[in-house]
Formats: C-alpha cells, sequence, structure tokens
C-alpha cells in the first residue's frame, strides 16, 4: 500500500458514495487506475468491506452502554465470544488489560431492555460481576472495522 492508496482510502472513508471519477480527480489518476488500485486493496484484504451506517436511533436502539466483564478465575476469548454472541444487544467486545477481564458495548432500545441484556450477560458461567456506564452523549464517533 503506498500513499495513493492511503487517499483513495481516506476518500472512501469520507464519501463512501464517491465515484472512481471523483477520487480519481482528488488523487490524480484515472477512474480505471483507481477501480483498478480499490479491487486489488480489496483482493489484498486492505478493505474488508463496504457498508452504510445508520443512526441506531432510527433503528429503535437509541441508549448505549459500556460494560466492563470481570470473570471468575481464566475464561478464554472464545469462551468469552461464545457468551456474547447469543445476546443482540451486544454490539461489539473485546478483551482489555486492566482490572476487567473485557469491555462489551451494548445498543438497547430503552433502560429496561439494557438492564435485561446485562443481566443476561452477568449471569453467564464464569462471570463474576459487571460494571455498567450509560452513554449520554457521543463525543467522537469515527466508522472503522
Amino acid at each position: 500500500m503506498d500513499a495513493v492508496d492511503s487517499r483513495i482510502i481516506a476518500e472512501l472513508r469520507h464519501n463512501s458514495r464517491a465515484n472512481y471519477a471523483d477520487i480519481g480527480a482528488l488523487v490524480g489518476l484515472s477512474p480505471s487506475a483507481v477501480k483498478r488500485r480499490v479491487d486489488k486493496l480489496v483482493a489484498q484484504g486492505i478493505i474488508r468491506s463496504f457498508t452504510i451506517v445508520v443512526d441506531p436511533a432510527v433503528e429503535g436502539m437509541a441508549v448505549e452502554a459500556y460494560i466492563e466483564l470481570f470473570c471468575q478465575g481464566t475464561v478464554s476469548p472464545p469462551e468469552l465470544e461464545r457468551i456474547l454472541s447469543h445476546i443482540p444487544e451486544v454490539v461489539g467486545a473485546g478483551t482489555v488489560s486492566g482490572d476487567a477481564d473485557a469491555i462489551v458495548q451494548m445498543r438497547a432500545k430503552d433502560i429496561a431492555s439494557l438492564e435485561r441484556a446485562i443481566e443476561r450477560v452477568r449471569s453467564a458461567p464464569n462471570v463474576n460481576h459487571s460494571k455498567s456506564s450509560i452513554v449520554l452523549s457521543r463525543l467522537v464517533h469515527t466508522v472503522s472495522g
């Protein structure tokens, strides 16, 4: 990947609907050269997908929270993934350094739904306790995968 590829990716991040001619005008390439580069970036797995991001509130998932999970003993990442993948309100999760074993991002339609989802997480085997933080306002948002 070179500097031109980076500029193409930056433009696609800024406007995923930009056509190859518009991108080419910005990076100094013909539309067909841009298409070849994008196809190559996809084939190499550098660009993983093309997608849209819809406001979760429009889809009825206006409440967002982050939950720190504290497990009993050692729980493997695949086991945590298995536990969390069955809870539809879980939209992201990862193991973390520090006191918690994992952090989970959840979205729900309301506080009662969020509470039920958190209880499903907390009742999973090997989960000792959790700490929850509800997002009041989103300050910075970037799209990444």
